[in-house]
Order: structure tokens, then sequence, then C-alpha cells
């Protein structure tokens, strides 16, 4: 920490105080009285600065809350002339638009199609419910996603739908004493498109502590999911 205050006031205040005892004691200290008053005399000066400043400043803050306030008032008057014409559009068409030169509003984009199910997990516990859980990278603008879920038996059942989630997890608790491999197809779904089917295989066995395990894979190379 230095001698002098940071502050501008304080540091004013730090000089004013000692300019007494400084002209008292001027030569004894090895100044001089001209010196000190100099110092007396610009302390005057840089208090009556800060003095204009603080005014200034405060001066300056109720002008930006004056500024700030006529803006309000005059976006939110504008706004209702603005939502009057949009309404008149709305009954007259887009001529009304460049009659108060104003941008008819744009078409919006169509919403990507939802992503494709990916990393399929699976949990089957001692009473062979299966547990699927999985990720998807969907596009903006595609929330409200629905994953279908369907299911074949075997390599030669038919696939049947089981239902829809609307998180990325599902409960399969129907499938068939015995099974030894099932298939799933997840789809992810909303009211105007469809993303990519994921297909992914599940397959059963038991492991040498005799309980039962699940294998899942979606490609060449499959990942052993704990029961």
């Amino acid at each position: 920490m230095g001698l002098l205050p940071e502050n501008n006031s304080d540091r004013i205040a730090w000089f004013t105080s000692r300019t007494a005892l400084w002209t008292s004691n001027a030569t004894a200290i090895g100044t001089s009285t001209t010196q000190v008053t100099a110092v007396s005399t610009a302390a005057t000066a840089a208090s009556a600065a800060l003095a204009a400043q603080i005014t200034a400043q405060n001066a300056a803050k109720a002008a930006t809350e004056t500024l700030n306030e006529a803006m309000r008032t005059l976006t939110n008057a504008g706004n209702i002339v603005i939502e009057q014409v949009r309404t008149k559009a709305r009954s007259s068409g887009d001529s009304v638009y460049p009659l108060a030169n104003i941008p008819a509003p744009a078409i919006p984009a169509p919403k990507p199609a939802p992503g494709k199910p990916t990393n399929l997990q699976v949990t089957l516990d001692e009473t062979g419910v299966l547990f699927l859980k999985w990720k998807c990278s969907n596009p903006p603008g595609t929330q409200g996603t629905i994953y279908q879920v369907w299911r074949k038996i075997g390599t030669a059942g038919t696939l049947t739908y089981l239902g829809g989630s609307g998180s990325k997890d599902f409960v399969d608790d129907s499938v068939p004493k015995g099974s030894s491999y099932v298939m799933y197809q997840i789809q992810a779904a909303r009211s105007t498109a469809v993303g990519m089917w994921a297909t992914f295989n599940v397959s059963f066995g038991v492991d040498t502590g005799g309980g039962m395990t699940a294998q899942v894979s979606a490609g060449p190379e499959p990942t052993k999911v704990a029961a």
C-alpha cells in the first residue's frame, strides 16, 4: 500500500490536513512555506474540481434517466402503431406494410427433423424387465420430440409397436421369457417431421455366476452392458 490514498477525496484530505503543520515546520522538515502554499492552493483547486465532477456526474445520471424514460415512452407508443398495422394486414393483406414503411413478417423457415437415436444402453433386472436408455442430438426448434419404440422378437419375428416416450428412455416389461435375441427400432418424431430410424440388437445370456445378461449392439462392435 502506497503512502498516498488512492481515492481522490481521501488524497485531498490527506494533503489538506498536513499543510498547517508543514507551514509551521517548513525549514525543519526541509521545505519552504512557498512550496507548502503551493500544496495548499493545489488542494483547494482539486477539491473544487472534484465537487464539479460530482455535480456533473449527478447531472449526467439524471439526464440519462430522463432519456431512458423518453425512449420507453417512444417505444411503447410506436409499438402500438406497429401492432395496429399488423392487425390491419391480417385482414387486408400484406399491401398494408409498404404504406407504413414496415417490412412484412418473414416466412419462418421449416424446422429441421429430429435427430437419430444413438448409444443405446440396456439394464436387465432379475425379473426380466429391460430398461432402455439412449442419446439423441436434436437440432434447435425440435422441442416436444416423442420417441417411438418398436420391437421384433427373434430373427423371424415381426416389428411390433411398443409405445412412445417423451424422454430418452423406455421400459420394456413384456420381453417373452426364454428370448435370446430382440431387435429395437427407435425413431424421434414430432408433429411435422420424423427423424431417421435407429436399429439396436439386444442379445440375452447367462454370465459365469448364473445371472442374466444383456448385450446391445448397433453395428459390428457390440457393447456389453451389465444387468
